[in-house]
């Protein structure tokens, strides 16, 4: 789901329902203007399991929305503060648009990078492979080790690994989700996301508890649902405050355990502090990798190009010693 659109969506419909347009109605006006796709159809079948009669929990239940999205509008609607809520909901969602948008770009710039210089380097090695057989044929003899098919090939084969280790860590969900708490940026961004869901949960009347269990929900087959859990159990045996989180904290950083520490008794606070902290983090770090990725593929595509040539170098050294060694031994 386009998170950009998506947040466009819940501020639209906060300030319809402002206006005191029943909800039924809103999103079938916000439906009929949007253009195609996977969030029309389920504003419109909400929409019509609504007006059908079916409660909101059930109706959303239904539907392919975030898991944090239902949540809180059951939060809203229980609080009778469901435009405070989207609106909350739409910032939150234009700020990992924003971020996740960047990470994309962190992810697919090198990609490109390794699929344009694997392309190449495979041209490299087909052209000079076919030069190098030719030669061999027609001096009857065999150039020197360093100019060998697999010198040749190295390279290729090389990006190709690397090419296919980035495609599966991008498309395997649990690779994906280990990644994503191991890379500093992607780590930066998911404690900010986390911290700000959390902020959502608290400031709209859920109690810490029932805000952990969500969050280990969503964290689910992590790093980080582990030590949610943990957390979990020690509130529930009575040690609700963060202070009382001790022990091993990973892949949560002592940074934001202190954050949101210093947050005391409203923790929505804290981990509002966390989340503005860590979005902070990431984009720096996001903005940092993105200019020094330039300049390491070319360092790297040079290289890799450099690794072919040297054989090539070597076989017309090879070649030209052999032809002055004819010459010699014919003017003899």
């Amino acid at each position: 789901m386009n998170y950009d659109e998506f947040a466009f969506f819940n501020q639209q419909l906060a300030a319809m329902l402002r206006e005191g347009i029943p909800l039924e109605g809103a999103l079938k006006e916000l439906g009929a203007g949007m253009r195609g796709g996977p969030l029309r159809a389920e504003v419109q079948q909400l929409e019509a399991d609504l007006a059908r009669g079916t409660p909101l929990k059930e109706a959303l239940a239904r539907r392919s929305l975030p898991d944090l999205y239902r949540r809180m509008l059951e939060i809203g609607a229980r609080s009778n503060d469901l435009p405070g809520v989207l609106t909350l909901l739409a910032d939150h969602y234009h700020r990992a648009n924003a971020l996740w948008t960047r990470l994309k770009g962190l992810m697919v710039y090198p990609l490109i990078v390794i699929l344009l210089s694997l392309g190449l380097t495979v041209l490299i090695s087909l052209n000079f492979n076919r030069f190098l057989s030719r030669i061999t044929h027609d001096l009857g003899t065999q150039p020197s080790l360093a100019a060998s098919p697999t010198a040749i090939w190295m390279p290729p084969v090389v990006l190709a690994l690397a090419a296919i280790l980035g495609v599966a860590a991008a498309c395997i969900p649990s690779w994906r989700a280990c990644l994503r708490w191991r890379l500093p940026a992607f780590r930066d961004a998911s404690l900010a996301q986390l911290a700000s869901a959390m902020t959502l949960m608290l400031k709209n009347g859920a109690t810490l508890p029932q805000a952990l269990v969500f969050a280990e929900a969503l964290e689910s087959g992590t790093p980080a649902a582990k030590t949610l859990a943990r957390w979990r159990q020690l509130v529930e045996a009575g040690q609700g405050k963060p202070a009382a989180w001790t022990g091993d904290t990973r892949p949560f950083p002592p940074l934001f355990l202190w954050l949101v520490q210093k947050g005391g008794e409203d923790l929505a606070a804290g981990f509002r502090k966390a989340a503005e902290i860590y979005q902070a983090r990431a984009s720096y770090r996001i903005e940092m990798a993105l200019y020094g990725a330039l300049p390491v593929s070319i360092l790297l595509l040079g290289q890799m190009i450099l690794w072919q040539a040297f054989p090539l170098v070597r076989t017309m050294t090879w070649m030209m010693n052999m032809l002055g060694s004819d010459t010699g031994v014919g003017g003899d």
